[in-house]
């Protein structure tokens, strides 16, 4: 078993497990009833997704390019999951690893600059396997 870093709505892969969306908003102009059914996620962990004013810093770095504004964006939502909740989902996820097949994702298209990324690295410095 192991946990997956994912595209929401991209095709699921074999043993992808139970998909968690770790995004501030549902999908836009999807029935809540289809969010599955069209490979977004099958829950919905908002706790896990950037506080509004957070994303909007990663979605200005992603639009400039620039590292700097990258480093801001990883150093403030780091901090935000500092917060004894995050910090209790993401040990309970990591401890999931190794026991259940499941995925955590966003919808941005570069992985490299979407907060899943930086939400792979706080898994893996807790011990969750990933695949």
């Amino acid at each position: 078993m192991a946990l997956r870093v994912v595209r929401l709505g991209s095709p699921r892969t074999a043993g992808e497990g139970l998909r968690i969306g770790t995004v501030r908003r549902p999908p836009r102009g999807v029935p809540k009833a289809e969010f599955a059914k069209r490979d977004y996620y099958d829950t919905w962990l908002p706790a896990l997704s950037p506080s509004l004013e957070v994303m909007k810093l990663g979605l200005a770095a992603q639009e400039s390019g620039e590292d700097k504004d990258w480093t801001a964006f990883v150093r403030k939502f780091r901090g935000e999951m500092k917060t004894p909740e995050a910090q209790h989902l993401l040990d309970l996820l990591a401890a999931l690893s190794h026991t259940t097949a499941l995925s955590v994702g966003c919808y941005c298209e570069d992985a490299a600059r979407c907060h899943r990324s930086v939400l792979r690295e706080l898994l893996a410095e807790r011990g969750a396997e990933i695949a």
